[in-house]
């Protein structure tokens, strides 16, 4: 008796899972064509991420893309939801194969992310400084236009290991991986184990 029930709530909780699992994704793809948002095919969404287009911005992602926004679905348990926003005039292109859980996307200039990419839960990629260098113009105002922003270029094969920053200016080569926690300050050529803060090779792959 004992293991039928066990059983049978196991199978309850699979079904609701993948009810959830497909309610989210519709609803993900609502967002994403609300936003003109771009995307192909078998996008699968558990959770509903944030996300939001200024005008004139752009947005195109690539088949088989999976976000997750679920803590029961991730391995650390966050809550977060994963993020994309693209301001006025950036863009950020998003390859095919691409996986990512928990993670914020901040694009202001130009955000271009390869193919077969897995960014690990929690991580952040930034092309902006988001606030001025100089204290005399954050205590002005912070305009945006004086703002310092650089592309961010994610080769193919990539896997970003969890909670690591990806800083503005950073072009990451292909098959290259970076630890968790790193923060990226530099561009990293392709076939390198990268960790630390700030990030150095700590191998070579062959």
């Amino acid at each position: 008796m004992k293991y039928t029930f066990f059983f049978i709530s196991k199978l309850l909780r699979l079904c609701y899972c993948c009810m959830c699992m497909h309610l989210s994704t519709l609803f993900t793809k609502i967002k994403f064509w609300t936003n003109n948002v771009s995307f192909g095919r078998n996008l699968e969404s558990s959770g509903i991420p944030f996300v939001h287009l200024s005008l004139h911005a752009s947005c195109d992602i690539g088949c088989n893309f999976t976000i997750g926004n679920w803590a029961v679905l991730n391995a650390s348990g966050i809550k977060g939801k994963s993020k994309i926003e693209v301001r006025n005039n950036a863009h950020l292109k998003i390859g095919d194969n691409v996986g990512m859980t928990a993670t914020t996307i901040m694009c202001f200039n130009k955000i271009l992310i390869g193919d077969n990419v897995k960014l690990g839960v929690g991580v952040h990629i930034y092309d902006t400084d988001f606030h001025n260098i100089d204290p005399m113009k954050r205590l002005a105002g912070d305009n945006i236009q004086t703002v310092k922003t650089k592309p961010v270029v994610i080769g193919n094969n990539v896997f970003i290991g969890a909670y690591s920053i990806i800083l503005k200016g950073v072009t990451i080569g292909e098959n290259s991986v970076i630890g968790a926690g790193a923060v990226v300050t530099k561009s990293i050529p392709a076939n390198e184990i990268w960790a630390g803060n700030p990030a150095k090779c700590v191998k070579i792959l062959k």
